[in-house]
């Protein structure tokens, strides 16, 4: 049998970058507000996000501890909205750079 070949013999295939095409269509254009927030946003550094989930996840576990449980879990129900905001400022900045 004979040694398989080390380097994939469609390789040049899979060398071609893929671009999409834009759709640019006057009713997908994003507006002013919608702008000026993800340019002030896309400013944040993206730990920003991580370290004020974090934050929150400690302030939830020590309103627990000292016995305000309400007050926990709505504290705590902030850590999952953050790091989605920390995702839609991801794909802010990799989608569309400024």
């Amino acid at each position: 049998m004979p040694d398989p070949p080390e380097v994939n013999p469609a390789s040049e295939a899979s060398e071609r970058v893929y671009e999409p095409s834009r759709v640019v269509r006057a009713e997908h254009a994003e507006g002013p507000v919608t702008r000026l927030i993800e340019q002030q946003t896309a400013k944040l550094p993206s730990d920003a996000f991580l370290f004020a989930a974090l934050g929150a996840m400690a302030a939830s576990l020590a309103l627990e501890l000292t016995g305000r449980h309400q007050a926990s879990r709505f504290v705590g129900m902030w850590a999952p909205a953050i790091l989605t905001m920390g995702v839609y400022n991801k794909v802010v900045k990799v989608l569309h750079p400024q």
